[in-house]
């Protein structure tokens, strides 16, 4: 058996913060809830798992496909900008699934570190605790039911209405589609809901009675959403919102640290022991319902690649996707890249020269570190590797980009929703 590496994730919760443009925050104390480390797509022997790579790509699509599809619910065909479509949902190639399959049936550890972010949460009175991912990509909370009798569920932690007092059943339904052709579905309720002493009544949620299966071999039991309720699926408030909303939070904040040790999300604020130097802030647009920022460039060195482009910032992904021509484009100033995988824009690189990639979006530069950029070698042996920066039209329109972890680990990240921007700062 591996032995997993602790990852500490804390939830905090700042007593007081200025409205400024650039926040000076205030320290408090926290809560450390240690996590077991999960993987990348890099295999134990360097090499790229493009197997997993895939499958979660597939997840990402849907996932941001049913936030469109909630977007227009909430809004109307209006509120789809830059070109953005609903589209088919994507499918799990067959001959992926089954290695895939057969993997899980080998019954190996699969150490997941880095893919997801997760704290422990508790939901109902007297509370249950449920191990949670954190995603600023998408805006509900769902927990597995213990109506679900699936072997999914079996490991899970699961909401009992029944054994809850303060839980109240709702009218609505909530489903979300996933990439192996199963979903996430089942009742709503509200109840109290409790993050680190943070706390939010008759708040909305899912207890799912049908989880697809690509949640087997996951630790988590469910997904709290942080970004804005236009994408709910639930068309309620989410938990950050509605803790807010109730006085439990001083300031209309939260900020992320994602690094290979203490990381941490900070509630109500951002961290000042996790950063240095001021956090450069710049607007979204409120349109979209996404944490998306507007008028970003991509450099490669010194050289600007792409320019004029939209980033979604995405804790609950990990890879860096573009559309396809204009990650080419990137590339073109890579020396020694080439396309690895067309089918899912992949590409290589040397392993020894990776690539000096950042984004800005007016002022610094903020750059890809080359162990967050490198997925793993193209094969055992290989002196090329394959890259974090992915093209693939995602749906989400012409221009808009998204970026997963693979960028939020190089930079303290700081989500505002009363200056309706995100910040970046250097890491302590």
């Amino acid at each position: 058996m591996l032995i997993n590496r602790a990852l500490i994730v804390a939830v905090t919760l700042a007593v007081s913060a200025t409205a400024a443009p650039t926040r000076v925050p205030t320290t408090a104390s926290g809560i450390s809830i240690p996590l077991r480390k999960r993987a990348t797509y890099t295999q134990q022997n360097g090499v790229f798992d493009k197997d997993k790579a895939i499958a979660a790509s597939v997840g990402t699509i849907n996932k941001h496909r049913q936030n469109l599809l909630n977007l227009v619910k909430n809004v109307g065909d209006s509120a789809l900008h830059y070109g953005a479509e609903i589209k088919a949902p994507a499918v799990l190639p067959y001959d992926v699934e089954r290695r895939m399959k057969k993997r899980q049936a080998e019954a190996l550890i699969d150490l997941e570190n880095d893919v997801e972010w997760a704290g422990t949460i508790s939901i109902g009175t007297p509370a249950r605790e449920f191990l949670i991912d954190f995603d600023t990509g998408s805006a509900d909370l769902w927990v597995p039911s213990a109506a679900c009798t699936s072997v999914t569920c079996e490991a899970k932690s699961k909401f009992n209405a029944n054994l809850s007092s303060t839980a109240e059943a709702q009218v609505e339904k909530f489903s979300i589609l996933y990439g192996d052709g199963s979903s996430v579905l089942g009742p709503v309720y509200t109840d109290t809901v409790t993050v680190a002493g943070i706390q939010a009544t008759k708040q909305y949620f899912s207890a799912v009675t049908t989880l697809s299966a690509s949640f087997a071999a996951d630790p988590i039991d469910g997904v709290l959403g942080l970004a804005f309720p236009a994408i709910s699926n639930l068309n309620h408030s989410p938990f950050f919102n509605t803790a807010k909303a109730e006085g439990s939070l001083a300031v209309n904040q939260f900020g992320f640290c994602l690094a290979a040790n203490n990381s941490e999300l900070y509630l109500g604020g951002t961290n000042a022991k996790k950063f240095v130097g001021d956090i450069e802030y710049h607007a979204i647009d409120t349109t979209t319902g996404f944490w998306q920022l507007t008028t970003a460039e991509v450099k490669v060195g010194s050289a600007t690649a792409v320019a004029g482009i939209e980033t979604i910032i995405d804790s609950g992904t990990t890879i860096m996707y573009g559309p396809p021509a204009a990650v080419k484009e990137v590339y073109a100033k890579v020396a020694g890249s080439a396309l690895y995988d067309a089918a899912n824009g992949y590409y290589s690189y040397p392993c020894d020269s990776a690539p000096e990639i950042a984004f800005n979006w007016g002022g610094a530069d903020w750059a890809i570190s080359a162990a967050n950029f490198n997925l793993g070698k193209t094969e055992e042996g290989s002196k090329l590797c394959v890259g974090a920066l992915a093209g693939q039209d995602l749906g989400l329109g012409a221009g808009v980009w998204l970026l997963g972890d693979s960028f939020m680990k190089n930079v303290y990240t700081a989500f505002d929703f009363e200056l309706k921007a995100v910040g970046f700062a250097k890491l302590a």
